[in-house]
């Protein structure tokens, strides 16, 4: 197989990215021999080596940061939360310098070609509440309520993440009740505690500037 025969075997899979296991499969090739075309097609600038064992093809218009999440993770499933979800929702208009996701693994950063992701660990039985981005986007994300209780869990934890927010704007549709529904399922008590009363505060807050619109 020559290296126009596994660009077209790259175009043929209609992705931006893809691993390089399932690109051996598909061409026939060893792994070994794949690498050595994607370096290639590297240096002609067709394709884009993320990290290991994950590439990009360069001219699909949907390649993104958010688009090669799940390539990162091919054994686990990660979803899109904490700030990163608030910023996509409109909720925190900074843009933030780090996708921040959560995972059942190990917390740890991962420095690809295309943007830095920082993991945080949630426990099993909290990794819920997630669903893919606008329904059929290629990247699972938080609702907003959780990515906000999120928030609140890993603070606890990790007492410099989540301690201060930037400006938090809440659309009408943002349901502090199904953000408190989040909340008790927190699985430690202390935790859950910590999590409600930080929410409570955030609600109070919310509450009193928009009093404070009404009387402007």
């Amino acid at each position: 197989m020559s290296d126009l025969d596994m660009m077209m075997a790259v175009r043929a899979m209609r992705r931006p990215a893809f691993l390089t296991g399932e690109l051996a499969v598909g061409s026939g090739r060893s792994a070994s021999a794949t690498v050595q075309a994607l370096s290639r097609l590297e240096r002609a600038g067709l394709v884009l080596k993320v990290c290991r064992g994950v590439w990009a093809d360069s001219a699909n218009g949907a390649l993104s940061p958010y688009s090669v999440i799940p390539y990162l993770f091919p054994r686990n499933r990660a979803y899109v939360s904490f700030i990163s979800a608030l910023h996509l929702y409109g909720i925190i208009e900074q843009i933030p310098q780090v996708i921040t996701l959560a995972a059942a693994i190990h917390t740890k950063t991962i420095r690809t070609r295309v943007g830095t992701f920082f993991v945080h660990q949630i426990a099993p039985t909290f990794f819920k509440g997630f669903d893919w981005y606008k329904k059929e986007g290629s990247f699972l994300i938080a609702e907003p309520e959780k990515a906000l209780i999120d928030c609140l869990y890993v603070s606890v934890r990790r007492k410099n993440q989540f301690s201060h927010f930037p400006e938090l704007r809440f659309s009408p549709k943002f349901s502090f009740s199904k953000a408190r529904g989040w909340a008790g399922k927190v699985p430690d008590s202390n935790t859950k505690k910590h999590v409600l009363a930080r929410l409570e505060e955030i609600l109070k807050t919310r509450n009193r500037l928009n009093d404070m619109e009404v009387l402007k």
